[in-house]
């Protein structure tokens, strides 16, 4: 038997991989590109939405290849479309998200069409390329693929193209699961969030979002005597808001690290030439602790981000005319909370910093839900990790922890094991051309690859082996 034992083991590996759909990725690509261009054309900036246009689009392709669809609908024209493809019942289902919306424009800035969808120097330009219509068309794709191929399935597969992300929540995703949440419910979901890092051309690392940062945003009031700006006052608003915001800028909250940005650290000590793997080794030494933060604070934004709860003032708002001493003055703080801060005790440490009795700090209403983070361990992340090694071989995949926010928030608050992928980016290019920039661009075969990278992880845990 022991001599056996070897060979039948190859076989049945064999007999797996044979099993597996058969694709072929260079007859895909111009039907995925006039999908993905045809969604990126449609003006769904956010406000005031009108996903409805697109949703038209998908059902419209859905329903041409015998795709159930249900469209729900809150507000007029912000229509969500749920597709799903259904398998034997004998696993929960995993929901692929995508968001219709996007942020608006300014046209003058762009140097080409932003509803265009141009195809130029290999990239596709416009609005919504890299946030989020990238995602709307691999999940077009991976509908289309399990339908044709007949792909038996242990899962139902779920299709959520939805409303209302860049703007309030409340006619997508807030709408889905409060009132709709049997047509979503799932074991795993995927939606944007993760990258497949790229540098000078080789991908050195997949980055699979496991959690992220909350909204929760405040903002300072002074409030002192109005009068005459001839006349300098002790108690002016202005000047009792400028020395809050100046002490809240210069206060570095505690870093503090969870599974998810501890395990992205030590994985990318490992990929990484010395004297950044030191710096990321460091933030585990108190002696070297403050070294590696200093840098990251000047030269990596994001990593000094995932370190710690963050504070950026973005808005002032005080007096009308020059000569006047206005009796209130407002700043706007964004601040983005670790997933377990406990935000009543850091308002008051705040508090505690200005110092000030001048100055009140008002919170802004909740809006997405802290939740923990999605485990490193499920049969998904897994799947995840198989498909990295399978595509980019050279590369590793580390967990990361998103410093926006996206509507995976609500899907973990209900217990779902949620994790965000994105397509490859050049870590320079992408700082330039991301999400929300004036020339925001995806590379056309980042597209290809995304396409890919959701077909290969979700085939993994739900077709039938």
């Amino acid at each position: 038997m022991a001599t056996f034992r070897p060979v039948a083991l190859v076989l049945f590996a064999s007999c797996l991989f044979a099993a597996e759909p058969s694709v072929d990725w260079e007859k895909l690509k111009p039907e995925t590109l006039r999908h993905y261009q045809s969604v990126v054309r449609i003006n769904t900036s956010n406000p005031p939405g009108n996903e409805t246009q697109a949703v038209e689009y998908l059902k419209k392709v859905f329903d041409a290849e015998g795709i159930a669809t249900q469209v729900f609908t809150l507000d007029a024209g912000r229509g969500n479309l749920v597709a799903r493809i259904k398998g034997n019942g004998s696993k929960r289902p995993i929901l692929v998200m995508g968001h219709l919306d996007t942020v608006g424009i300014q046209p003058e800035k762009w140097p080409v069409d932003p509803f265009g969808a141009i195809l130029k120097d290999g990239y596709i330009w416009g609005r919504g390329t890299t946030d989020n219509k990238d995602c709307v068309a691999a999940g077009i794709m991976l509908m289309l693929q399990l339908k044709r191929l007949k792909v038996p399935l242990d899962r139902d597969v779920i299709f959520l193209a939805e409303a209302g992300e860049e703007s309030g929540t409340r006619v997508g995703i807030d709408f889905m699961v409060r009132e709709h949440w049997t047509e979503i419910e799932a074991e795993y979901a995927l939606a944007e969030g993760g990258f497949v890092h790229s540098e000078n051309g080789r991908v050195r690392f997949v980055e699979i979002a496991a959690t992220e940062k909350v909204p929760r945003g405040a903002k300072l009031v002074a409030t002192g005597t109005s009068g005459h700006g001839s006349r300098p006052r002790r108690d002016n608003a202005v000047a009792h808001l400028a020395t809050a915001v100046g002490k809240i800028s210069a206060w570095e909250p505690p870093m503090r690290m969870n599974d998810v940005t501890r395990t992205f650290f030590e994985r990318l000590a490992t990929i990484s030439p010395p004297e950044e793997a030191a710096r990321y080794n460091g933030l585990l030494d108190p002696a070297k602790r403050a070294a590696s933060q200093d840098y990251f604070a000047q030269m990596d934004l994001q990593k000094y981000s995932i370190l710690r709860t963050s504070i950026s003032p973005t808005m002032l708002n005080a007096g009308f005319r020059a000569n006047v001493i206005p009796s209130t003055a407002e700043a706007t703080l964004d601040i983005r909370a670790l997933p377990d801060e406990d935000m009543a005790k850091f308002y008051a440490e705040m508090e505690r910093v200005i110092g000030d009795p001048a100055i009140k700090l008002v919170p802004s209403p909740i809006g997405r839900p802290a939740t923990p983070p999605s485990r490193l361990d499920t049969e998904m992340f897994h799947a995840l990790e198989r498909t990295q090694r399978r595509m980019y071989p050279n590369a590793i995949t580390v967990p990361g922890m998103v410093t926006g926010a996206t509507d995976l928030a609500q899907l973990r608050a209900k217990g779902v094991q949620a994790y965000g992928i994105g397509p490859r980016y050049d870590e320079a290019e992408f700082a330039e051309h991301g999400w929300h920039s004036d020339v925001e661009r995806l590379a056309e075969d980042s597209l290809h690859g995304l396409v890919q990278f959701l077909w290969y992880s979700v085939l993994d845990v739900a077709a039938t082996k």
